[in-house]
């Protein structure tokens, strides 16, 4: 009998791949599931357990709540037993709004808001000075002490440097009762019409009452009344003006400047966010940045006249208001449209972009009269921005986008928040300065301030400053020690947000709890792992049970309990080949102990490339946290960027080179960050990018429509005897337009039956059993196959099948090649793991021909991939190279590093601390530097 208090018992899991397995997981421990990319891991992890944990937490609400919230899928499995409440902390969870960042998924920022909403000091930002602020008592006691036998006028500012001629607003004043202001600086009485010149800015106050200060008990009496009555009108700001003199004193109940009278209002935790009105930047919205027209974008090339197309958004010529006002503007500023835009009058430049309201004469030499013109003329850049910011339409917006830059908000220079927000402060530094800050230096900063504060303050900020400190080490002891809180959660590598949530966890304290985790060292340096490893032992012994999907080798070492699945990835994978302890494992001669106990293992090249003797050279990089950072990337080799996370690896690589190679070859509009200057652009002549984003989001989407090689099937199909005499175009075998699909279930194969409170139910469509085309398409067959007999075939399959069709063959050669075999060409790309679409990314890259000269980028290839795969992927990747085409990775794996010719280490730290080249050259060299961290692993791996 097992006890559901020790285990989590799964019986016959057939989700996917897997073969209807049985696995017991140990409770309170912490599990690694590993094996080949492919094999079923994620689908035991997260497709079941996770999936199954989820449908059951949903059960237990009403049936009412749950047909708002939209069932789940019971996962295809007979039974679970013994599941605790599950949370999986995947890659693919973070936010990709421009308004999230660390600080808010943490939570720490709004700890931050709550602390100096509560315990900072407010500053004016006329004067610098401290801010200050009175009740009515301590206003009129000040008063009275102050002015003793003096008269005074009491007022209240209504206007402060603002235009308009303000009519209404006197006549409003004096039905109020009120019969005198002052202007300007002027006391003057309120006479019916009264107004002031509407185009000049003006100071406005009303005179509530003038007195004499001699002590008596009505005097306290009326001088509480008028400050109450100024207070009123004023918005709690009233203004003294002792006669005979011009300066004003201020009291404020808000906080207020004692010398320019400026307040603000009490602060709240909302007066420090970034995406509420009551703190955001009014100019970007809290978002930081703005959308500028860039005039060289508008005039791409200044030796093109405007009608041959000078001006990009309006192209060549043609008969169009537009033009007809540009003609106008010509014979105003005395220009054709046909020289070029270097001639054409600055004065009539400043017009076409930004517009103007003039009439003007032309003497008319054949009549002998004068003609008068009018130019009315909204300016394209004008015209550009109001399109951005007001059209309905998105490909409007997209449009008006691409003669725009994202600059950095010139009002709050980035910081999201409004000029107010900035000026409370704790210890000199403002709420801006310690997001800008890295994790690790906000915790110094921290760590030292109770002792700076004393009284209410520090009894106010006790608690606060408690809870920030636990969730900053939570996320130091993660190993993001160099991001800052305002960093954008968008910029995030998959890796990065994951540990981000579970430092959240960790902070949260739970007991009892199943987590999931997919592959939480990605991204991560061999230095760092030990920090995640101990984390997440934490995390187990709180009394949680932890889950990994994992492919590292200190993680199995480590684990309680490991599971391997296999033998081999998708159809011929699936099952439990060996589970227990990571030395029990070690006895199975499965893939994955072969390499752990190193009877397999990734050898080491026997001699390193020498290139092809040319290079490029990037110099002066300083984005980030780059230190003017000058590079050498030799051509013709296997170049591996490596550092510990943070250094400035992507930065350099993805932010400053790749946007200047892609702008160079194909007019990419990217703009890299800043760099001096790029020598060698032609020593190559194209740059590819393989990145780790998905390769489709739809269901609709699979290997087969992403690298192309349907398109090619279909035309095949098309070209059949029996769809040529039937007249049946490659569009008839499209599931996605109608024609040759089965139109019941729209060329999806499923049909989807609403029950209402229940979860939808997905069943195969009863007109084409799931096929996804009509009768009359699938009776079109090459070789015996229909065209949905094709989308069933694995890659290996099809490769035998098409082998005598170059076109076809080629492309799925090369998905066969990078080790994805086992793969169906129709299998939805929304079942892929991130390492399977990162492959067929490459596959057709692959698959078109190579010049020789290429520039391969890839970011971290192994990501999701067993020891078994990374040897395949480096086979592809040698052949590459080989033919002399040039591939940079970046990388943390060391059975990568160890196998590249040259590589470029960043570092020391993450961070500020990082941004130098610390070491370059082939790996034997680099093991030798002993300030790299890279190189003491490197080392090991070398068996130097």
């Amino acid at each position: 009998m097992i006890n559901y208090e020790e285990n989590i018992e799964v019986k016959g899991a057939r989700v996917h791949n897997l073969k209807n397995i049985d696995v017991t997981i140990p409770r309170e421990k912490l599990v690694v599931i590993t094996g080949l990319s492919g094999s079923g891991k994620s689908s035991l992890a997260f497709d079941t357990i996770y999936a199954e944990g989820q449908r059951r937490y949903i059960e237990t609400f009403s049936a009412y709540a749950r047909q708002f919230l939209g069932g789940l899928e019971r996962p295809d499995v007979d039974k679970i037993d013994g599941l605790s409440p599950v949370i999986a902390i995947e890659q693919k969870t973070t936010s990709k709004s421009p308004r999230s960042t660390v600080g808010t998924i943490t939570e720490i920022y709004d700890f931050l808001r709550l602390l100096f909403a509560r315990a900072s000091d407010a500053y004016s930002y006329n004067t610098g000075e401290k801010m200050v602020s009175y009740d009515d008592e301590q206003i009129r006691d000040l008063i009275i002490s102050s002015y003793k036998g003096k008269k005074i006028n009491i007022l209240a500012p209504i206007i402060k440097s603002r235009k308009g001629h303000y009519r209404e607003l006197f006549e409003q004043i004096a039905k109020q009762g009120f019969v005198k202001v002052r202007v300007d600086g002027e006391i003057k009485d309120i006479a019916k019409g009264m107004k002031v010149d509407r185009y000049k800015t003006h100071d406005i106050e009303i005179v509530i009452d003038r007195l004499k200060i001699e002590e008596s008990t009505e005097l306290d009496k009326r001088i509480s009344e008028t400050i109450n009555t100024a207070m009123y009108s004023g918005e709690n700001v009233l203004m003294i003006l002792e006669e005979g003199t011009e300066v004003p004193r201020y009291f404020s109940r808000d906080l207020m400047c004692p010398t320019t009278g400026i307040s603000y209002p009490s602060p709240e935790p909302n007066t420090f966010s970034f995406n509420s009105p009551k703190g955001m930047c009014p100019d970007c919205n809290g978002l930081g940045h703005v959308y500028e027209v860039n005039e060289n974008k508008i005039f791409p090339s200044k030796k093109l006249s405007i009608k041959a197309g000078g001006i990009a958004p309006l192209g060549e010529y043609k008969n169009s208001w537009a033009f007809k006002q540009i003609e106008t503007i010509a014979q105003r500023y005395n220009f054709e449209l046909t020289e070029p835009i270097s001639k054409i009058p600055s004065e009539a430049i400043q017009i076409l972009l930004y517009g103007g309201k003039e009439s003007f004469e032309v003497d008319s030499k054949t009549l002998g009269v004068k003609r008068v013109y009018k130019i009315d003329y909204e300016g394209i850049s004008n015209f550009i921005k109001s399109q951005f910011h007001e059209a309905n339409s998105t490909s409007i917006k997209r449009w008006a986008k691409e003669y725009m830059d994202k600059i950095k908000c010139p009002s709050c220079e980035g910081t999201r928040l409004k000029q107010e927000s900035l000026y409370f402060k704790i210890d000199n530094r403002n709420i801006a300065d310690l997001s800008n800050l890295d994790i690790s230096e906000l915790a110094d900063f921290f760590s030292g301030l109770e002792k700076k504060m004393e009284g209410n303050q520090l009894k106010i900020a006790e608690e606060i400053i408690k809870e920030i400190k636990t969730r900053v080490q939570f996320l130091l002891d993660v190993g993001l020690d160099y991001l800052s809180l305002n960093r954008s959660s968008k910029s995030l590598s998959g890796g990065e947000a994951q540990r981000i949530r579970l430092a959240t966890q960790i902070g949260s304290q739970l007991v009892g709890v199943l987590y999931i985790l997919d592959e939480p060292s990605i991204g991560l340096h061999q230095r760092d792992n030990e920090r995640l490893i101990k984390s997440l032992e934490s995390l187990r012994d709180l009394g949680n049970s932890v889950i990994v999907v994992e492919h590292d080798r200190d993680m199995i070492e480590r684990a309680d309990h490991v599971i391997d699945i296999g033998p081999k990835a998708g159809k011929h994978g699936g099952e439990i080949i060996s589970e227990g302890s990571p030395e029990a494992l070690k006895d199975h001669h499965t893939l994955t102990a072969d390499y752990i106990t190193g009877k397999l293992k990734i050898e080491v090249p026997k001699k390193r490339r020498e290139g092809n003797g040319n290079s490029l050279e990037l110099s002066g990089c300083s984005g980030n946290n780059l230190k003017n950072v000058s590079v050498r990337f030799p051509l013709g080799k296997m170049i591996g960027v490596t550092g510990v996370s943070g250094s400035g690896k992507s930065t350099l690589i993805n932010e400053t080179l790749y946007p200047i190679l892609n702008a160079y070859y194909f007019n990419g509009v990217k703009i890299p960050m800043p760099y001096k200057k790029i020598k060698g652009l032609d020593h190559i002549d194209k740059v590819i990018d393989i990145n780790q984003s998905p390769i489709g989001r739809t269901p609709r989407s699979n290997p087969a429509t992403y690298t192309g090689v349907f398109s090619e099937i279909r035309s095949l199909f098309a070209k059949t005897q029996e769809a040529s005499i039937r007249g049946y175009k490659p569009g008839r075998f499209s599931f996605n337009v109608t024609g040759g699909r089965c139109e019941t279930c729209q060329g999806g194969g499923l049909r989807v039956i609403e029950m209402n409170f229940l979860p939808d139910v997905y069943v195969e469509c009863e007109t084409c059993y799931g096929k996804r085309f009509n009768r009359e398409t699938l009776e079109i067959r090459y070789k015996g196959k229909s065209i949905a007999d094709v989308l069933e075939m694995t890659i290996n399959e099809s490769v035998d099948f098409f082998e005598n069709i170059p076109k076809i063959y080629r492309k799925l050669k090369t998905i066969q090649d990078v080790g994805l075999g086992y793969i169906s060409l129709g299998q939805q790309s929304t079942t892929l793991s991130g390492g399977e679409a990162q492959r067929i990314k490459l596959a057709t890259e692959l698959s078109k021909r190579d010049t020789g000269n290429t520039f391969y980028i890839l970011d971290e290839p192994t990501t999701g991939l067993h020891f078994e795969d990374i040897r395949v992927l480096m086979h592809v990747l040698n052949k590459l190279v080989n033919k002399g085409n040039t591939v940079l990775v970046i990388e943390h794996n060391m059975d990568v590093i160890k196998m590249v010719d040259h590589i470029i280490d960043i570092g020391y730290e993450g961070g500020r601390n990082g941004g130098m080249v610390v070491a370059e050259g082939t790996p034997e060299e680099v093991a030798k530097d002993k300030k790299s961290y890279t190189s003491k692993f490197l080392r090991k791996e070398l068996g130097l």
